[in-house]
């Protein structure tokens, strides 16, 4: 087959668009207004000419944008290299902590954006510059735009109101929004700004004004919205982790009747002469079931269904550890990079915490209901001092596996509040 000299310079110039995405006008910023051209130039420190043509503004842009958007680790200072690598769970290599060539290489060979990327994720600025924001954050900006706030308030419906509302609340303020201005940070305070860049390793503009702290959150604001992400990735799993080792200790620590009443409540069929591996396996299996949308109020709920005193203060326990997994959760805004480094371990712990509670409820209860057949058998022929005996042993038994269950719970929620 042959091809004309046009066809082939039709493949040459679709492969060059292919590679750079500045080809037939396909940049993100060919179509922002001329003071959203300015406001990027001067967020990045590159000068230009007053007045100035749009033309020579686009093509300033277009000269910086690789350095500035899609590789900008070239110009960070080592701290900044360095807390990258932190951020991503690597450590710099021995001998290049204070080598920025070679920590530049490091964070290069880790380095996931592309032009193409960069430019996709600029032509919706929406769908991330919020990820970063604590839910406080949210709350006052749409408060301040008047978006309704959805009730109940989660973090997902907070991102998600204000993220549809983004343009309307730009057009009632009469501002741009591809690439916006200061009037999107209008209810964040100065120490929030030197916040936003503290807990990221950014190096704090000198001289310090509000125009500048907002300058430097504005520029990167893009990264700290993919670190947002890949935090809350970590902690979903995290959490799903910790769920699911916490339903395993409390389907260990039931009785089979007790497996049997959840599984009836829950419509799970079980089939006759199950022998007590074969509950756990069917429970495990429909874990879902028994978690819920709310780890802490079903295991709470499920607990409730213990009969001895020692099981239900371990309920308590354990609904106490466990809720820390939804305070955390609701956390994932406000965490910095060092306590996202120690979530995981704090979710492990708090697990291996509330399993430790669950297992010590089982024992105290089992031992609990021992002592008091025993005493009771003793209180038949003994009379009523025998009873005294049996309803005393009974206690005491009860709230040793309280106390037990207690400490391993305040371990778990200790453990998490140092951690984060």
């Amino acid at each position: 087959m042959r091809f004309s000299f046009a066809s082939a310079v039709v493949v040459a110039l679709a492969a060059e668009g292919a590679v750079a995405s500045t080809w037939f006008g396909k940049t993100v910023y060919n179509k922002w207004h001329e003071t959203e051209l300015e406001r990027w130039l001067s967020d990045n420190n590159v000068p230009y000419p007053t007045p100035a043509d749009r033309k020579d503004l686009e093509n300033l842009v277009k000269s910086n944008w690789n350095d500035k958007v899609v590789t900008p680790y070239n110009s960070w200072d080592t701290k900044q290299l360095q807390n990258y690598l932190s951020t991503k769970g690597y450590e710099a290599k021995k001998g290049t902590e204070k080598n920025k060539d070679g920590l530049v290489a490091q964070v290069k060979s880790y380095w996931s954006d592309t032009e193409e990327s960069v430019n996709n994720a600029y032509s919706n600025v929406r769908d991330w510059i919020f990820d970063s924001w604590t839910d406080s954050q949210l709350k006052a900006y749409a408060d301040k735009h008047g978006i309704p706030v959805p009730q109940p308030r989660t973090r997902d419906s907070l991102l998600k109101t204000v993220r549809e509302n983004y343009q309307s609340a730009a057009n009632k303020v009469g501002e741009t929004a591809a690439y916006p201005g200061n009037w999107l940070y209008e209810t964040w305070t100065e120490s929030e700004l030197k916040a936003f860049l503290d807990e990221r390793g950014i190096p704090v503009p000198q001289p310090t004004t509000r125009d500048s702290l907002i300058a430097s959150v504005r520029r990167n604001s893009y990264l700290a919205s993919k670190d947002a992400s890949a935090k809350a990735s970590v902690a979903s799993a995290s959490i799903a982790s910790a769920k699911a080792s916490l339903s395993d200790a409390v389907f260990d620590a039931w009785s089979d009747s007790q497996i049997k009443e959840w599984a009836d409540k829950n419509g799970i069929k079980v089939p006759q002469g199950s022998k007590r591996n074969e509950l756990i396996a069917l429970a495990r299996k429909h874990r879902a079931a028994f978690l819920g949308d709310n780890v802490a109020s079903s295991a709470s709920s499920a607990y409730g269904a213990a009969t001895s005193q020692a099981g239900n203060y371990g309920a308590q326990a354990t609904d106490g550890a466990v809720s820390y997994f939804d305070w955390i959760r609701a956390q994932l805004g406000l965490l910095g990079a060092d306590a996202s480094a120690s979530y995981v371990s704090a979710t492990n712990a708090a697990s291996s915490a509330a399993s430790t509670a669950s297992v010590s409820a089982s024992k105290s209860a089992s031992s609990a209901s021992s002592v008091a057949s025993k005493s009771t058998k003793s209180a038949a022929s003994s009379g009523s001092k025998g009873a005294k005996k049996a309803s005393d042993a009974a206690t005491e038994s009860a709230t040793q596996g309280k106390n037990r269950v207690g400490e391993a719970a305040q371990k778990a929620t200790d453990y998490i509040k140092e951690e984060l």
